[in-house]
């Protein structure tokens, strides 16, 4: 067994322990209110995060000979780490500590922008974990309950922006990428214009309340829309700076592909139908990620840029 395969086998096999662990023993054998998981769709929402952790794994098997795919003692500190600040800021901004408040609909969650960088810095395994399981603490302290599939959804966030370790050429990569994602954004937003009295499935006030019955706002609509545009002016913006461009494309990438899988999972999970699954819960989930990946990931590369050049790394 190579050393990548063994690292591999090992990090899914503990992030599988895990989540396992929080949900079947914390959440069902000692009835823990913050952990636990809607029984009657447990062994589907299990079954989706079982597919997220065989879809890594199938990543990992087509180019197993790059080195992207070591984890050593280096990286699982920096999972711990990276899963440690995604669930303290999660907390922090999205409970009651600092709640960011929605605008127009749209919920604000500027953490997201952690598991991006972490899997851009660290590497694919180090972006998955710190969102998979960030995620679910974030989710578990801030008193939501857990919803596997959507731990998955922000675990792929991280897994597909740390991709770009696997590519010799990473600006050819990135505008690939972006060429992708354009393409996602218009199917989606041509989706919400088509089908605009669709409800916003991830708007909550509980204060007027309302529960995810509301139609969704324009503003909401078009949030993915409107993350896109800031994208792109963040890779031609800093066109000559790689990292950059390549750690805010990459982290679109990963967030709508990631938010899309949690998303059309509820389409078996919920019993929500297609447009619902995109117009009700991808647009207004993806797009309020999308624009703090233009706005919080180039500073934390060029941080981080700065702090490895003064250490002369």
């Amino acid at each position: 067994m190579s050393k990548n395969l063994r690292s591999m086998l090992y990090s899914l096999a503990g992030i599988l322990a895990i989540m396992l662990f929080l949900i079947l023993f914390l959440g069902n054998a000692l009835k823990i209110e913050n952990f636990q998981v809607e029984q009657a769709t447990l062994g589907l929402r299990l079954g989706f995060m079982f597919i997220g952790l065989l879809i890594v794994y199938a990543v990992y098997a087509a180019t197993k000979e790059n080195n992207a795919w070591e984890v050593g003692t280096r990286q699982v500190v920096w999972m711990a780490i990276g899963a440690a600040l995604y669930a303290v800021f999660s907390w922090f901004f999205n409970a009651t500590v600092f709640v960011v408040p929605s605008l127009s609909q749209v919920a604000l969650r500027p953490a997201v922008a952690i598991p991006m960088f972490f899997g851009y810095a660290f590497g694919p395994v180090v972006g998955f974990f710190t969102g998979i399981v960030g995620n679910t603490f974030g989710d578990a302290i801030s008193g939501f309950g857990l919803s596997p599939q959507w731990s998955v959804g922000n675990g792929l966030i991280g897994f597909i922006a740390g991709l770009p370790a696997l590519f010799s050429d990473r600006k050819r990569s990135a505008n690939a990428v972006l060429w992708i994602g354009g393409v996602l954004t218009a199917l989606a937003t041509v989706l919400y214009f088509m089908n605009s009295s669709e409800t916003n499935m991830m708007f909550f006030d509980p204060a007027r309340d309302v529960y995810g019955d509301q139609p969704i706002a324009l503003t909401a609509g078009i949030s993915v829309l409107i993350g896109f545009i800031l994208v792109l002016a963040v890779r031609f913006g800093f066109g000559k700076n790689v990292d950059v461009a390549a750690a805010v494309t990459w982290g679109m990438l990963g967030n709508l592909i990631g938010i899309g899988y949690a998303a059309l999972s509820d389409i078996w999970i919920n019993g929500y139908s297609f447009v619902t699954a995109v117009v009700g819960e991808f647009l207004p989930a993806a797009g309020p990620n999308l624009i703090f990946a233009a706005i919080l990931v180039p500073l934390l590369v060029v941080a981080y840029a700065a702090v490895q050049k003064q250490s002369g790394r």
